[in-house]
């Protein structure tokens, strides 16, 4: 019933084994409480502790049979221990967002209170103490919970008469023909205050740069002990698995772009751990942006272990130092970030406060937002977003197969299994930031794409599709689909290479298992596969490097960063992460002869005048 971390990017079926299943696999996992039967059970008095702790071994013991998969105290079985106390809110965030539950969660409609209950009975199994002030810590627990039925019923998301066709196959033709805008119209501009919770010492430089030279940094997770098929030999320490757990953090780590050497790295303390999905560095490049730890809530200590749809925050480190100098609260918890117009960070969020935001412009300079936009006004889901520079082009998803930000993964994961014949339309939604309007929606064909890639002069984007394992040419002004054309299993990011003749596809395994590790090599004018490139396991993001001759693609199993040579089309380089930190996403920062740096190649593209397709390469 209860799982302690999410281990990032890994199917979940594949990482719990919850309660409730009998050997028997959901169909309709990731669905929400609310869509079952009513709860029968009357209010429950939180201020009477007889009542809570009886409803909570009720729901232990009998209704919600968790004993039989944890254990009659606790001490774990089929399932985790729950010796540690989970709080309300990790027992409602598995109730909701973990497929393995879908059983348990529809056959028991808890509510807010059954959790708190549940929490406190749990507590009594390894005799710690039930107080009312505990109770007032777990209600507290329950502040950022979200009500994840909105994302669960298909009823709150415009459902077209095309849609009720999808039991019947269909060409894509008639998809785009019959297309019904899915976004409100007109101004949908939202914003948040951010708020500065904590300032740091940022220490004393970790290296000194020097004048005309490349540095790449790279924000890694806490990774895991080096094991068979994943042979990275940088972590030298010999930590057993329990070690890493007890050790492994956020790290960030800087190398030299030419020698491909890492120069200096800053490990964060265990408790500011969290779930690493990508690299940012502000477009100066003085501060560095990773995910920081779950805020505390009711008085208890922030959490570093938090699911993807749970809320967190953003830590902001000094580029030399590589330390945290402050904790910002930014409304959700970042997945990835880019810099938009060298002005502005381009955020996107796996999860958010109720008032928070799922795609916004901040302003690096003093920590505002400008202007974002919520699920609820795109008619979908948000999953990541993307710039040419001039618009926002945001990845949407249809809701309704289960909680928010992994509503689409569960889906696509069942239809790779053959549960789900097919799915409602994906599509992506372009917004203008001046006006913050939806401009244009592009439908495309396949289920739950990753990224997008969008050409210098800004006429056709790539659309790499995750469960279908094809890529998609589709022309930015008229919306029709240029070519649809196969790649490796699972694709995720991509990149085009210096005169925009191919483009380069990491073949992740997205939705299908995790275990891709080829990049394919796709010509852009006819859409056909020239190559197929062997990396490492889990290569998600993939950058054409600021000299345009080597793509970089980064391994989230393999703890490492892979560079191949794009006209040779052949691996030069692996360069380990230290501890076997998980790679996810680049940063290129250069030098100029005065010293000052600039971001010249992060996610979004590449900047500061930088730019191989127009001629503009950086040599070093």
């Amino acid at each position: 019933m209860f799982l302690r971390k999410l281990i990032p990017l890994l199917p979940l079926a594949l990482v719990v084994a919850a309660c409730g299943q009998s050997g028997t696999e959901s169909t309709d996992a990731g669905t929400a409480p609310s869509d079952a039967a009513p709860a029968t059970e009357p209010a429950l008095d939180l201020g009477d502790l007889d009542a809570v702790l009886a409803r909570g071994q009720e729901i232990y013991q009998m209704t919600g049979e968790c004993w039989d998969c944890h254990g009659m105290f606790g001490e774990g079985g089929d399932a985790p221990s729950l010796t540690h106390a989970p709080s309300a809110f990790d027992i409602a965030y598995q109730f909701t967002t973990n497929p393995e539950m879908a059983d348990v969660a529809a056959a028991l409609d808890a509510s807010r209170e059954d959790f708190i209950a549940t929490a406190a009975y749990i507590r009594t199994l390894s005799e710690r103490e039930v107080t009312a002030e505990v109770i007032g810590d777990l209600d507290a627990s329950m502040e950022s919970a979200r009500d994840y039925s909105y994302y669960a019923s298909p009823d709150n998301f415009v459902i077209t008469e095309r849609d009720e066709l999808i039991l019947q196959v269909e060409r894509f033709d008639t998809v785009l023909a019959d297309w019904e805008r899915k976004s409100q119209p007109g101004n949908i501009m939202r914003t948040y205050d951010i708020r500065s919770v904590r300032t740091y010492d940022p220490g004393e430089p970790k290296f000194t740069p020097e004048p005309g030279k490349v540095y790449f940094y790279e924000a890694t997770g806490a990774g895991q002990p080096p094991q068979l098929g994943f042979p990275n030999t940088a972590s030298g320490s010999g930590l057993t698995p329990a070690a890493f757990d007890e050790e492994g953090s956020v790290q960030i780590v800087v190398g030299d772009a030419a020698t491909k050497e890492i120069i200096a790295y800053y490990r964060f303390p265990v408790t500011m751990r969290a779930s690493v999905h990508s690299t940012a560095v502000t477009p100066d490049g003085r501060y560095v942006y990773v995910i920081g730890p779950r805020p505390a809530l009711g008085g208890t200590e922030d959490r570093a272990v938090g699911g993807l749809d749970t809320p967190a925050s953003l830590i902001k480190a000094d580029a030399l130092t590589l330390q945290p100098v402050e904790q910002l609260l930014i409304g959700g918890r970042m997945h990835h970030a880019q810099i938009f117009q060298d002005r502005y960070m381009l955020v996107d969020t796996f999860a958010r406060d109720e008032g928070g935001l799922d795609v916004f412009l901040m302003d690096p300079e003093t920590d505002e937002v400008v202007g974002g936009v919520r699920d609820e006004e795109l008619g979908g889901v948000s999953y990541t977003s993307f710039t040419d520079g001039e618009f926002i082009y945001i990845l949407m998803q249809p809701g309704g197969y289960g909680p928010s930000s992994i509503s689409a993964y569960l889906a696509a994961s069942q239809y790779n299994r053959g549960q789900f014949a097919t799915m409602r339309p994906f599509w992506v939604a372009k917004v203008d930031p001046e006006s913050w309007e939806v401009v244009q929606e592009y439908p495309y064909p396949g289920f739950r794409a990753n990224w997008i890639v969008i050409d210098s002069n800004q006429e056709f984007m790539y659309v790499p599709v995750g469960a279908n394992s094809y890529v998609n040419k589709i022309n930015l002004e008229t919306g029709e689909i240029a070519w649809t054309t196969p790649t490796g299993i699972g694709p995720y990011g991509a990149a085009l290479n210096a005169d925009e003749s191919e483009i380069w596809v990491a073949d992740k395994g997205e939705t299908t298992g995790m275990f891709g590790r080829t990049m394919t090599v796709i010509d852009t004018a006819r859409g056909r596969a020239v190559e197929t490139v062997f990396s490492g396991y889990q290569v998600d993001h993939v950058l054409l490097a600021p000299n345009g001759r080597e793509m970089w693609g980064t391994s989230n199993a393999d703890g490492r960063i892979y560079v191949f040579d794009t006209e040779e089309r052949v691996q030069t380089h692996a360069i380990d992460m230290p501890n076997f930190g998980d790679a996810h996403g680049l940063v290129f920062v250069w030098y100029d002869e005065e010293g000052n740096p600039h971001v010249v190649r992060d996610q979004g593209g590449f900047h500061s005048g930088i730019h191989p397709a127009r001629g503009n390469a950086l040599e070093y």
